[in-house]
């Protein structure tokens, strides 16, 4: 008899607590609608932020790297980014040119250099003027032209090289930021917002400084 009724106790007093469950559960609803609602009835607004998962490729930024480093302007096609390509190949292009050029022209004066130091008169900027007079320029002035043409031809090709470097890095950090979710439409406001206190069920409300990006 005594544990037929121990049993039925504790059975009434599980069933006691589903049910306190339940009503907890449904009463919280209750009152965050209710809430809601005096605040669409007061004008204001509760917005329902949403947000969607884009899957990340890690290899991404190292592909976009390398294809760069093999040509230039091929990590900027990777990443879609078709306008930077042209770019890319017009300064790495204009900085071989320059390196080119002075380069040919630090090789002339130097052949004259050397030929006028060794006792010829037949190196191309002897006679310049056909008037078989000359010199018409100088040892000395070869000598400043070679030295030049070749500091002109060492930083061009300091900023080839640098140039180079650059379209990689450009190449691996706009893979990088290509994987965040960036919005076009830029926001920051300032919005009403509601949070209700868990110790005494009250509704607190403020202002919160919203940025969307």
């Amino acid at each position: 008899m005594s544990k037929n009724l121990f049993f039925l106790c504790c059975s009434l007093l599980f069933l006691n607590f589903s049910l306190s469950q339940e009503d907890e559960e449904q009463r919280h609803p209750q009152e965050i609608d209710s809430l809601a609602q005096n605040l669409e009835d007061q004008g204001l607004i509760i917005e329902e932020v949403t947000y969607e998962k884009k899957k990340i490729n890690p290899l991404a930024p190292s592909k976009a790297a390398f294809y760069s480093a093999i040509l230039p302007g091929l990590g900027q096609i990777y990443n879609k980014r078709y306008w930077k390509a042209p770019i890319v190949w017009g300064a790495i292009g204009t900085g071989i040119y320059v390196y080119s050029f002075n380069n040919t022209e630090y090789n002339r004066a130097r052949d004259a250099f050397k030929r006028r130091r060794a006792g010829f008169n037949d190196d191309e900027f002897f006679d310049l003027n056909g008037d078989g007079e000359g010199p018409d320029i100088s040892l000395e002035a070869l000598q400043d032209a070679q030295e030049a043409r070749q500091r002109d031809r060492d930083l061009a090709l300091l900023i080839t090289i640098a140039l180079y470097a650059l379209n990689i890095i450009d190449a691996n950090v706009d893979s990088h930021l290509k994987q965040y979710n960036v919005d076009d439409n830029l926001v920051i406001d300032f919005k009403p917002y509601l949070d209700l206190n868990s110790v005494t069920n009250q509704p607190n409300y403020g202002m919160a400084l919203v940025v969307k990006f």
